[in-house]
């Protein structure tokens, strides 16, 4: 699992986001907003202050946080595939 070590809050709903593997980029997290706990988001300065966690997750006010396996898809555009090769291998009974 990659796990964030740093977490910066932009403009639009975005996050630019660093992983312990060294991979950094921006993460849209636009179309969440509103949505069910985003709707916080709505508020001014929810977003912004946004958190890493001990677990090196990105954690907001009001128990909101987002999994670092599902931002670094959408910050490398891999698939759950490329990340998790192990989930397609067939298990054989002996």
């Amino acid at each position: 699992m990659k796990q964030i070590i740093a977490a910066k809050p932009l403009d639009g709903f975005r996050l630019w986001l660093r992983f312990s593997d060294g991979i950094e980029g921006v993460a849209d997290l636009s179309d969440l907003v509103g949505c069910g706990v985003f709707s916080a988001w709505n508020t001014p300065g929810v977003f912004a202050g946004v958190k890493v966690t001990e677990f090196g997750a990105v954690a907001w006010e009001n128990e909101i946080d987002l999994c670092p396996d599902t931002l670094y898809l959408r910050v490398t555009g891999k698939t759950p595939d490329d990340l998790f090769p192990s989930l397609h291998e067939t298990v054989t009974h002996a």
